[in-house]
């Protein structure tokens, strides 16, 4: 499920042809935080997967590109909190979420935790078995801390409202991969980073962040998440090197 359907692969992708895979793939359109338009598609499910939320808030995005000032635009960006939804928990049959900000913005509050949140009621509510969110192993340094915070709020308020549906969180490092070619280099300065974190027995983490934390391609943190699907017993905060562990396990399961 994605707000558009199948995507236009160039823009996804190293290239615009359509991927083998995709032909297995029931692609679906639906928004997130309008549970009416996907809520058939969650009877019957063996598991939900939440994989979206937002690196940079608008405001940030406008300093990068000179839209806006950098004084406004950062003020903004690293304020205290922002307005995320209404309270997901709360929802009344037929009510979408929206944006709380005077501006309508994304935010962390409402991609990387309210979201989450309403999903996983609604999954719940539907009796699915298990949730899966794609977290993250940390903030970075250059990141305003709700970016983290967000995602911890959300991890802990899925935890402790739907205990009967076992949760993954899957703290993921950066992520990579060689059809988004600009990911490459990030990765491998990252995985530097990472190195001179790990030869100083982790001490720099404090400083750096995800940025000290060893990079992973992205389609080996895919493996992890149907191995923890599958395998049934992953719960709670999985962090890089179980995700390594999970993905070894993928591995070596379809080799047999």
């Amino acid at each position: 499920m994605t707000r558009s359907g199948e995507p236009t692969w160039s823009s996804v992708s190293s290239s615009p042809d359509r991927p083998p895979w995709a032909a297995d793939v029931q692609w679906t359109k639906a928004n997130v935080l309008n549970p009416d338009e996907y809520l058939q598609h969650l009877q019957g499910a063996d598991a939900v997967v939440h994989s979206m939320g937002i690196l940079l808030e608008a405001d940030y995005k406008g300093v990068l590109q000179g839209k806006e000032s950098p004084f406004s635009g950062l003020s903004r960006a690293f304020s205290a909190t922002k307005a995320g939804s209404q309270n997901p928990l709360a929802r009344r049959p037929g009510e979408e979420l929206r944006p709380q900000e005077k501006d309508g913005q994304l935010t962390y509050e409402l991609m990387n935790r309210d979201s989450a949140i309403l999903l996983a009621k609604e999954a719940s509510a539907n009796s699915v078995p298990t949730f899966v969110y794609i977290s993250a192993a940390a903030g970075a340094p250059v990141l305003p801390k709700r970016y983290i915070t967000t995602k911890r709020e959300a991890e802990s308020t899925i935890a402790s409202s739907f205990p009967s549906m076992r949760s993954v969180f899957i703290r993921a490092p950066f992520m990579w991969d060689a059809s988004r070619s600009f990911t490459v280099p990030l990765a491998a300065a990252t995985g530097v980073a990472s190195l001179v974190n790990s030869a100083v027995g982790g001490r720099l983490t404090w400083l750096m962040g995800a940025g000290g934390t060893k990079p992973l391609k992205a389609d080996l943190v895919g493996d992890a998440v149907v191995e923890a699907v599958e395998g049934g017993e992953a719960k709670g905060p999985v962090e890089v090197p179980e995700i390594e562990a999970l993905a070894t396990k993928a591995w070596r399961r379809n080799m047999l």
